[in-house]
C-alpha cells in the first residue's frame, strides 16, 4: 500500500506576474440599506512579466492565499487567514494584504463613508483592467461597466475590512 503525502509549502505569489496593481475609491448607495457605502476595487494592469493570464493566475493565487474566496460572495476580511488591514488618513486609505501593499488617494466622501459604517467593501478582481492606469482618470460610465461586468464580477473576491485610524 502506497500513500501520497499533501505538499505543506505554498507556492510563493510571483510579484513580477502581478504587474502593476491598482485600486479605485469611490462611494455610493449600499442597495441592501440605502445609505452610502466606501468601495475599493483592486486589479492588476495585466502587464506583469509573463502576461495577463499568468497575472491572473497570480492574483487568483494572493487571494487563496489571503483567504478571500473567488466568486463567492462577501466575506469578513477579520475572518480571513491572513491578515488585512486598511488605514484611512489624512485623504489616502492604505491597504495592506500578505505579499501587498497598496496605497490611494481617496475623495472626501469615501471617507466619510467609510468612517461613518466604520468598515469598507473591497473588491479584488483577478481579471485585468488595462484601461483604469494610475493618475489617469477613470470616467465613472467606465468603472460601472467594468465593475458591473459579469465575468468581473465571477472573478472577484469580496470581503468588508475594518477601518482603522490614526486618531484615538
Amino acid at each position: 500500500m502506497t500513500s501520497q503525502t499533501a505538499e505543506t509549502a505554498q507556492t510563493p505569489v510571483e510579484q513580477s506576474h502581478l504587474g502593476t496593481i491598482s485600486v479605485i475609491a469611490w462611494s455610493g448607495e449600499n442597495i441592501d440599506d440605502g445609505r452610502d457605502m466606501a468601495f475599493l476595487l483592486a486589479y492588476s494592469l495585466g502587464d506583469g512579466t509573463a502576461g495577463p493570464e499568468a497575472g491572473e493566475r497570480a492574483v487568483r493565487l494572493l487571494l487563496e492565499q489571503t483567504g478571500l474566496p473567488v466568486g463567492a460572495g462577501i466575506t469578513d476580511a477579520s475572518r480571513s487567514k491572513e491578515p488585512i488591514s486598511l488605514l484611512v488618513e489624512s485623504g489616502s486609505a492604505s491597504l495592506t494584504m500578505p505579499s501587498l501593499r497598496v496605497q490611494s488617494l481617496v475623495p472626501e466622501e469615501w471617507i466619510a463613508a467609510a468612517l461613518r459604517r466604520k468598515q469598507v467593501h473591497f473588491i479584488f478582481t483577478t481579471r485585468p483592467w488595462p484601461e483604469g492606469k494610475p493618475g489617469v482618470p477613470v470616467e465613472a460610465e467606465a468603472l460601472k461597466a467594468f465593475v458591473a461586468d459579469e465575468d468581473v464580477l465571477a472573478a472577484s473576491a469580496h470581503c468588508v475590512i475594518p477601518v482603522t485610524t490614526l486618531r484615538k
